[in-house]
């Protein structure tokens, strides 16, 4: 099977969670000496049909791992499980088209959660999408229907509730679109989403049963052929402070929607195309361009952090300020001296604060060797994929300090590289 950006190991009978069970990572990684090679634990959750999985993890308070696995089947729908720590135990919470009201709908499932949980007054909010393509010119395309099916009926705004496991649907994606991205804002309570393929941008109003559709921000995102064609941002950064939301286009522009107006603007000051992220042609497929690749809200300094996907910079955007400052590049100390982007055309999803909060935890790519050679990837497709073999080595960033560590690659005990990684915390 062809690796694709997510969560999954291959090789394996059935679906596994693969947990940062990582020794001699802790609290203090940072000022840690990096050890020569990580051990990472393994999780059944038995579920054969399982594809990938992008983003759709968290740690909850109630100290229990939720996560969905995706399918890549028209008929079968993505599960979710709770994965408990302490006993080592894992739950089966739910399968995702029947959360949504669609059990006996005969339409393509709700194949993925893409998106990060909120957890939030004791609920987990997300987000559903397409897990069904068909491959056209290349690319991935919402997939077409199989005889006596029905087309994907559009992702939904979810609730799990952690205490009982009732799921509700708060509403769905207008034109039959996945939810590829999402974010919440818990003190104002509306939610956020970009679909898929078109790029819409949506939010939903909680108090008031609202959903609103701002329309394209991003051409006509990855549905577009040439000139139109963009690739969608996989995150949205919420400023708790006042409620605007920013996201990025490939073309390396970063915008905010203003909470109170609910307009859309773009950030004048500053933009994410630099030259050091590399040179990006943002109407090709099978790259981010110059979208960021993941995102979080650090408090203490009222800024974004992220990532740009492909060659692995680490950035820091103020918006008081209303600069982009390049940090580094945060990539293994094995991909740094070689002198080359990561295999990953639209980089790593890995990419979250740690229990300090002040820690950045990222899952990355590294070039791999054998006898003292480096294997080489294939040649590049038109879809957002690894080109070749990778080790997978976990990369910490002080935010305080600035103190870089690649705390080496990890493997099973078995000797076996795990394919994808989702950090959290």
């Amino acid at each position: 099977m062809t690796p694709r950006r997510g969560f999954r190991c291959a090789a394996l009978p059935a679906a596994v969670l693969v947990l940062v069970a990582c020794t001699g990572i802790n609290r203090s990684a940072a000022r840690q000496p990096a050890p020569a090679r990580l051990h990472a634990d393994i999780v059944n959750s038995a579920f054969p049909e399982a594809h990938d999985t992008y983003n759709g993890i968290a740690c909850a308070s109630d100290g229990l791992v939720y996560y969905v696995l995706s399918s890549e089947k028209a008929g079968v729908a993505a599960q979710m499980y709770s994965y408990d720590p302490s006993s080592k135990a894992v739950k089966h919470l739910g399968d995702l088209t029947e959360a949504c009201g669609e059990k006996d709908s005969q339409a393509i499932s709700q194949g993925k959660s893409h998106v990060r949980f909120v957890e939030s007054e004791g609920k987990l909010y997300f987000a559903t999408h397409i897990g069904f393509y068909s491959i056209i010119d290349g690319m991935e395309k919402p997939g077409i229907p199989p005889a006596g099916m029905k087309p994907y009926p559009g992702g939904h705004f979810l609730t799990c509730d952690m205490a009982t496991g009732k799921y509700e649907s708060l509403a769905i994606a207008p034109g039959n679109e996945g939810i590829i991205t999402f974010a919440m804002d818990t003190q104002r309570k509306r939610l956020y989403g970009l679909s898929w393929p078109t790029g819409q941008f949506l939010r939903y109003d909680i108090p008031k049963h609202e959903i609103k559709n701002l329309g394209p921000v991003s051409e006509q995102g990855e549905n577009g052929k040439g000139p139109t064609f963009r690739t969608i941002c996989r995150s949205l950064a919420v400023d708790p402070t006042d409620g605007t939301v920013y996201f990025s286009t490939s073309d390396g522009a970063i915008h905010r929607y203003h909470y109170d107006s609910e307009a859309i603007d773009t950030v004048a000051t500053d933009s994410l195309k630099k030259d050091c992220f590399g040179l990006y042609d943002p109407t090709s497929a099978g790259h981010m361009g110059y979208n960021w690749r993941q995102t979080f809200w650090y408090g203490p300094e009222k800024a974004i952090y992220g990532v740009h996907g492909n060659s692995g910079y680490l950035f820091r955007f103020a918006p008081a300020a209303g600069q982009v400052e390049v940090l580094g590049r945060i990539t293994s100390e094995v991909s740094q001296r070689s002198g080359m982007f990561d295999q990953f055309s639209y980089g790593y999803l890995g990419f979250a604060p740690g229990p300090d909060n002040s820690t950045i935890y990222y899952l990355t790519g590294g070039p791999v060797y054998e006898n003292g050679r480096r294997v080489r990837g294939k040649e590049s497709t038109a879809k957002g994929e690894s080109k070749g073999l990778e080790d997978l080595h976990l990369v910490t960033w002080h935010i305080p300090t600035s103190r870089y560590i690649d705390h080496g690659p990890i493997f099973f005990a078995s000797g076996q590289r795990p394919n994808y990684f989702l950090a959290q915390k």
